[in-house]
């Protein structure tokens, strides 16, 4: 380990120094309660020395040990610690939650909200009251896309066709609309530029199919026809009604699309057997022009990588493109407003020694000192503040942010528990740097601001250019099929269709004969039921609404 300067470590001790949090309990350097958490979703883990952890740990009396999914679904691995009983003190099961509800290993939230306002400040009764189950009791709750105070996203968070900036400068910053036009450019560009700086050969186009994370490929006819991120079906809300996004005309054409690509050479053609890892990894080269994904999915991994390696000033950053299906429609790939899916989220479990104290920690990894901690880190060290109290980074420290070394021995976000974007206490700076608007633009690379500037955008929101529309009530229709288990006819269906649609989207977009092969995958496809779950979500949807 590199040995701290004087400075630094006078910093570090000072940010240390006890503290009464809001809960108006002072921390003390007594013994430090050591928790345990699994999260089904990759993750890094952080060393056990980590300096920001210790820290945090000083100030609240806990810390927390955290373990991620590796090699293995959510399902699978929740699945495993189930028949092992063996269970941490917290847990996100990602969208098996519902299993560990059935096992009764989970904690109610109930008698505990009150008396961590923190916490219970998350949401409001409205909203906590989503998060009950059959038995109308709380168990979890998400920690994603809360918002205190002002809005200051910066960042499309969402899925979106992306491409890299270098992409559209060579093209003089066209205006993209349609999947036809965004393939054309990719294209053009690859054959003109076959390899990188480098030498390495680059890859117009390539796809993620792996396990839950198949939206990839799975889901933009939806986007395609104008609709927002409702994740399993379509809500026409005309007729208010739920629509098949796997049958419409655009899914075929979107497939048809892609299958003519890949004919082409353009998709990648290892796209359908490739991990997670590998696609990550062949994201971190910059050689992939595009791709179809959520931000969250890739971003925060890919764009350290290329802060690091200096392909950040080779354009290789991507941006979104709010494309549909033909020219003139509307897009709402952005959601706009906090989402709330109830489906998943941290929770606490029965195997918990003190479950007092886990609320406790939660509730205080939200008082604002500890949250600029996880996020901004160490002042002095991670961030300065200037003399109108504005928190911001040199060059130096969002270089140091980016490094993965540096994150494993410093940082320590605690990513999967409760937490806000939005502006501090303070009403001066944002929860988090993303979202600090002198930190965004700061931090961005040349060949990011040009293309903001030729496209006369400030955002990757603007970039994308949706609706500017919050949701109906009814959003996030995924929140209810998420949870849905194999107990009723629609879900039976729903597992049954996924099955179908991983077998047979790789498939599809590989075929020598399309037409002959979308037939067959139709003829599957119907053969499980799909009106089934349609049923179920007709219903959940006329609930929402309060449609008798």
């Amino acid at each position: 380990m590199k040995k701290r300067s004087k400075h630094m470590m006078a910093v570090l001790l000072a940010a240390a120094m006890p503290f009464t949090l809001a809960t108006g309990v002072s921390a003390d350097s007594g013994d430090v309660i050591e928790f345990t958490m699994f999260t089904a979703m990759p993750g890094s883990e952080i060393n056990n020395d980590n300096e920001v952890m210790n820290i945090i740990a000083e100030k609240t009396g806990a810390k927390v040990k955290e373990t991620w999914l590796t090699g293995q679904t959510d399902a699978e691995a929740i699945g495993t610690i189930i028949a092992g009983g063996d269970y941490p003190d917290f847990i996100n099961g990602g969208e098996a939650m519902k299993a560990l509800y059935d096992e009764g290993v989970l904690v109610a939230w109930d008698d505990y909200l009150d008396q961590y306002p923190n916490l219970k400040e998350m949401y409001s009764d409205e909203e906590w009251d989503n998060f009950r189950q059959d038995d109308g009791k709380i168990y979890w709750a998400n920690v994603f896309q809360n918002h205190y105070g002002e809005d200051r996203t910066t960042t499309h968070n969402d899925e979106a066709f992306w491409i890299q900036v270098r992409v559209l400068e060579w093209a003089d910053y066209p205006e993209i609309k349609t999947l036809d036009q965004y393939f054309d450019l990719l294209e053009s560009y690859a054959e003109a530029n076959p390899t990188m700086e480098n030498g390495t050969n680059v890859i117009p186009y390539t796809m993620l199919c792996e396990d839950w994370r198949y939206f990839c490929i799975e889901n933009a006819p939806e986007f395609l026809d104008g609709y927002p991120n409702d994740g399993s079906v379509i809500v026409d809300t005309d007729s208010m009604s739920i629509v098949d996004y796997n049958t419409t005309d655009t899914a075929r054409r979107y497939f048809q699309k892609l299958n003519e690509e890949y004919q082409k050479g353009i998709v990648d053609v290892e796209f359908a057997t490739q991990t997670y890892d590998e696609y990550m990894a062949k994201l971190s080269t910059g050689a992939v022009l595009g791709m179809c994904d959520q931000w969250w999915d890739f971003a925060f991994t890919v764009n350290d990588v290329f802060k690091q390696q200096g392909l950040d000033a080779q354009g290789c950053n991507y941006v979104p493109l709010g494309l549909t299906i033909d020219e003139g429609m509307e897009n709402r790939w952005h959601t706009y407003g906090d989402t709330l899916n109830n489906s998943s989220g941290v929770a606490v479990t029965t195997s918990c020694q003190d479950i007092d104290a886990a609320f406790k920690f939660m509730n205080d990894l939200l008082d604002q000192e500890i949250h600029d901690l996880r996020f901004w880190g160490v002042e002095g060290v991670d961030y300065e503040v200037d003399e109108d109290g504005l928190y911001y980074r040199t060059e130096e420290q969002r270089a140091k942010c980016a490094d993965k070394a540096y994150q494993a021995s410093h940082l320590c976000g605690y990513s999967y528990m409760p937490q806000w974007l939005g502006t501090s206490h303070d009403g001066i700076n944002a929860m988090q740097p993303a979202e600090q608007t002198s930190e965004f633009f700061d931090g961005l690379a040349e060949p990011l601001v040009k293309c903001f500037e030729a496209y006369g955008v400030d955002s990757y929101v603007d970039m994308i250019g949706s609706v500017e529309e919050e949701p109906g009530p009814w959003f996030p229709m995924y929140s209810f099929s998420n949870a849905m288990t194999t107990e009723t006819p629609g879900g039976i269906a729903w597992t049954k269709m996924g099955e179908v649609k991983h077998e047979w989207l790789p498939t599809i977009v590989m075929a020598s004969d399309f037409d002959s092969t979308w037939d067959q995958y139709m003829e599957a496809y119907n053969a499980v039921n799909p009106q089934d779950f349609l049923d179920e979500m007709q219903a959940e949807l006329d609930r929402r609404v309060g449609k008798e």
